[in-house]
C-alpha cells in the first residue's frame, strides 16, 4: 500500500510540477538554470563514485543502530555494507545536485542529519571546502564506515554519533548563524518539525535547509506542508525527493513545484 501511495505522489508530482520555463521569480529561476539543471560532468564526481563503488562492492556486515523511522527496503539489524550502499546511499543525481547546490550557496557551515556511509557527505564537504562541516550519525558502526569514506576522499569531517535530539542543538547554538541544513535521517513528522523549528532562530537571508524523502510518509507530507506554510519561510522548492526551503525578504511567498 504504501507503494502505490508513493508511485501515485510521484505521477502528481510530474504532472503539476514545472521546468525553469514555468517560474516567475528570479532568483528561483536563476537557481534552477543555472544550478539545479546544470547538468555537465565535473571531475569531483568521477572521484566520489569511484568510492561509492567501492561500497557497493564491500562485503563486510555491520550491526545497524536504527533511531529513526527505519528503512522501506531492509529492516534487518545485520547488513552488509555492499546493500547499505544500494539502497541507502543519495543516488548520484541526486548527490551531485547537492554538490551544486552548495558550490552555489558557498557557506561557512554546513550540517547534516544522516551521514550514512559519508558519500554525500563527501559531496557536500569538497562543493565548499572552507566551510566547516557538522555530520550527524545515529549508528556508531555506520559512522565508523564513513570514517574510512572521509580518509579515502581527503576530507576532515568527523562524524557526531548519537541521537539528533542529543547534537543538534549543541551544533546550532555554537553557530552564529545557520547557512546550510540538509536533513537526511529519522524522517517522522515530529522529529522534522523539531529539528526545523531549533534551526529558525539561526537563518537569515541566504539559509538554505533541504529536507530529504519529504513524501516517505503521510506523516513526512504533514511535516512539509507544515514548513512550507511557517511564516518565516518566503519559498520553497518541491523537487519530490527533497525540498529546499528559504528565507529570502522581499520574496513574495511562493511554493514551487520542479521536475528533475
Amino acid at each position: 500500500m504504501a507503494n502505490l501511495r508513493f508511485a501515485k505522489d510521484y505521477l502528481l508530482h510530474r504532472l503539476k510540477a514545472k521546468n525553469r520555463h514555468g517560474v516567475h521569480s528570479p532568483f528561483v529561476y536563476r537557481l534552477i538554470d543555472e544550478v539545479i539543471y546544470d547538468f555537465q560532468g565535473k571531475k569531483v564526481y568521477e572521484e566520489v563514485e569511484a568510492i561509492r563503488e567501492k561500497l557497493l562492492n564491500d562485503t563486510r556486515i555491520i550491526t545497524i543502530t536504527d533511531l529513526g523511522a527505519g528503512s522501506h527496503l531492509n529492516n534487518n539489524r545485520q547488513k552488509k555494507i555492499g546493500d547499505i550502499a544500494k539502497n541507502a546511499l543519495k543516488t548520484p543525481k541526486l548527490a551531485q545536485l547537492l554538490y551544486r547546490l552548495v558550490a552555489d550557496l558557498k557557506p561557512d557551515s554546513i550540517i547534516e542529519l544522516g551521514t550514512c556511509l559519508g558519500i554525500t557527505t563527501l559531496y557536500l564537504q569538497k562543493a565548499a571546502p572552507a566551510a566547516k562541516v557538522y555530520t550527524m550519525e545515529g549508528c556508531p558502526e555506520t559512522a565508523g564506515v564513513a570514517k574510512q569514506t572521509f580518509e579515502k576522499g581527503a576530507i576532515t569531517a568527523e562524524p557526531i554519533v548519537g541521537n539528533f535530539d542529543d547534537n543538534l542543538p549543541d551544533v546550532i547554538n555554537a553557530l552564529h548563524k545557520v547557512d546550510f541544513v540538509f536533513v537526511d535521517g529519522n524522517h517522522q513528522k515530529d522529529a522534522t518539525l523539531k529539528y526545523f523549528e531549533w534551526c529558525l532562530p539561526k537563518v537569515h537571508e541566504n539559509t538554505m535547509l533541504i529536507f530529504d524523502d519529504i513524501y516517505w510518509s503521510e506523516g513526512m507530507k504533514e511535516a512539509w506542508a507544515q514548513i512550507k506554510a511557517h511564516p518565516q519561510v518566503t519559498a520553497t522548492i518541491d523537487l519530490f525527493w527533497i525540498g529546499l526551503v528559504f528565507f529570502k525578504p522581499g520574496q513574495a511567498k511562493e511554493d514551487f513545484l520542479v521536475k528533475i
